[in-house]
């Protein structure tokens, strides 16, 4: 089966299509509110008339490289091309400030890459045994995890682990907008019908994070970019040791993550950034320039790509709203996701598995001829450049739901964004909070409904008990941690 799966999968028109569809990936990845998700829709139709391998390898690569394509901006920028970019800024962009945008952009693609084919070899070997593992947990099991997620906080919250509460608990505040998820009545809309379907995370991000970069730049009266770009930009011998180890643990995480229906990459890439600073030897660096942060996050949101894989052909169950997608072609194409397809459909399902790999060596491949390219944004003055990231912010978050209403939507979150940096508020926990709060809510309330009000559902499985347990202990750490400061600044 394996010598006939290769035979099917090494012909002109396979590498064709999947290097076509991680360019289109990467482009639409790199323009905030051009969604990947978007990409895939759009060109799903092109599919129709192809072969089912072509067809599902030229939709995997815009899906992975997607994942990477919204670190460019995020690194050159500041603005998250897609959601769990966020994590990859806050590193990447200070890297730019510093003159080592092009050195962020490499660590990112290397780090991607690395996470990419991880969680392509482990689709690859594990996929039944791993699916079979993740069928098991229920609602309890999902709220836990979204829980722990939002224990990331802390990592994020700068100086003040209070005002990072203060700001998660407005995000989580935002996710509860519009459609109750299990009595469908309205929440927090004033009358306003725009608001039915809440508060898009793709729009809030352009205001967060996008649109209040401007009005920084503006006040700062900056009219030329004085970032001079470092020659030095490879990596050397001990930045690869450095980012060896985040970056594995980040792949392992990501692949957990992955495999977890409803969590996604970017609780992944928060994740193994807050881990990867647990973890390092220089914590005081995360922030303001890390290349462990960067490769820590970039390894995460990728490694995620293969590993939702696992529970949709093994189980037919999609992990995030592209696999979503994904499922419609297969299903297009006759392929039935389930325990029969690799029984029934092994030649192209094996065919399939194996063309992820070469996705993300050719997305490498790609990545470091266009680096470059990339990188020429940071010699454009802010004064054309401005305009420029204004016209897409608005066309984006236009063209999420084709509403003008989103793009006051996107100044709104850019004003309280930008008035939350003057008050030395962080930004980032709102963002978790968004991601977070629709799967937290929904799944304490269908567990509560389970189990008719009683919170013994939450020590009945033994996963449940392991995530309570692992929830403890990372907030014994937090406290510690908050406590080890606070002495600190009253010793200094």
């Amino acid at each position: 089966m394996l010598k006939d799966s290769i035979a099917l999968l090494f012909t002109l028109e396979n590498f064709i299509f999947m290097n076509a569809g991680l360019l289109l990936g990467m482009i639409f990845g790199a323009i905030p509110g051009l969604t990947v998700i978007l990409c895939i829709i759009i060109f799903l139709p092109f599919t129709y008339s192809l072969a089912p391998v072509p067809s599902f390898l030229f939709l995997l690569g815009i899906y992975c490289a997607g994942s990477y394509g919204g670190s460019i901006s995020a690194i050159l920028i500041r603005t998250p091309g897609t959601p769990h970019a966020t994590a990859t800024m806050l590193d990447g962009y200070p890297m730019t400030e510093k003159g080592m945008g092009k050195k962020a952009l490499h660590v990112a693609l290397s780090a991607s890459t690395f996470g990419g084919l991880f969680s392509a070899f482990t689709l690859l070997l594990f996929a039944p045994q791993v699916a079979r593992l993740s069928e098991t947990l229920g609602s309890p099991d999902y709220f836990l995890v979204c829980l722990l997620g939002l224990t990331i906080i802390a990592g994020v919250s700068g100086k003040s682990l209070l005002k990072g509460v203060i700001s998660g608990t407005l995000g989580l505040f935002i996710a509860m907008i519009g459609l109750d998820p299990m009595a469908g009545t309205t929440r927090y809309i004033f009358g306003n019908i725009n608001l039915y379907s809440g508060i898009d995370l793709t729009v809030a991000l352009i205001g967060l994070f996008a649109l209040s970069e401007v009005l920084k730049k503006g006040q700062n009266g900056k009219t030329v970019n004085n970032v001079k770009e470092d020659k030095s930009w490879k990596l050397s011998r001990d930045d690869y040791k450095r980012i060896a180890k985040p970056s594995l643990i980040s792949a392992i995480i990501g692949v957990i993550i992955g495999i977890i229906p409803g969590t996604g990459a970017s609780e992944a890439s928060f994740f193994s950034y807050n881990v990867a600073k647990d973890m390092s030897k220089h914590p005081e660096e995360f922030g303001k320039g890390s290349i462990e942060a960067v490769a820590a996050a970039e390894t995460a949101n990728n490694a995620v790509t293969g590993a939702t894989l696992i529970p949709l052909l093994t189980l037919g169950i999609p992990g995030d709203a592209c696999v979503a997608v994904l499922l419609g072609a297969l299903m297009i194409n006759n392929l039935t996701p389930g325990p029969s397809l690799f029984r029934e459909n092994g030649v192209v399902t094996y065919s399939i598995l194996i063309g992820l790999i070469f996705i993300n060596l050719f997305m490498y491949i790609q990545g470091r001829y266009l680096s470059s390219m990339f990188a020429k944004a940071l010699k454009v003055p802010f004064s054309i450049l401005t305009p420029i990231i204004v016209v897409f912010c608005y066309a984006g978050a236009f063209s999420v739901n084709s509403s003008r209403f989103d793009i006051f939507i996107s100044v709104f979150f850019s004003l309280l964004s930008y008035v939350m940096m003057k008050l030395e508020f962080p930004i980032v926990p709102i963002l978790l909070g968004l991601v977070l709060g629709d799967t937290i809510e929904e799944n304490f309330r269908r567990s509560m409904l389970i189990s008719d009000g009683s919170a013994k559902i939450f020590f009945e499985s033994i996963s449940s008990v392991i995530l309570i347990f692992a929830l403890v202990i990372v907030l014994i750490l937090i406290f510690r941690s908050e406590m080890k400061n606070k002495r600190r600044d009253y010793a200094s």
